[in-house]
């Protein structure tokens, strides 16, 4: 199997994993859970549950480490509504913060 890679959902650092992402897996920078809800490409927040894995178990704790076993790593692209783009960005720069 092909390596993957996963963003972190708290600071957005890139990690690589040969074959599985471990679900003990957490960020080198900041600690926070790499096999999570937020690090999933099945995550959103707009859907029933906040996944679109239909068949995949209720999680309530989304920033925290599960045994999903429908995880898929997120594109390392940044997530629309993240950090530099749409309306809070523009808030943001409108009252100068960085």
């Amino acid at each position: 199997m092909a390596d993957r890679t996963v963003r972190c959902h708290g600071c957005g650092t890139s990690s690589v994993f040969e074959d599985v992402v471990p679900r003990g897996a957490v960020c080198d920078s900041c600690a926070a859970s790499l096999k999570c809800c937020l690090n999933c490409r099945h995550h959103d927040p707009s859907v029933y549950n906040e996944c679109h894995e239909t068949s995949a178990e209720r999680v309530v704790e989304k920033d925290s480490s599960n045994f999903c076993d429908y995880f898929d790593p997120a594109s390392a692209s940044p997530r629309p509504g993240g950090e530099g783009s749409g309306a809070l960005s523009e808030l943001d720069k409108l009252f100068g913060k960085k």
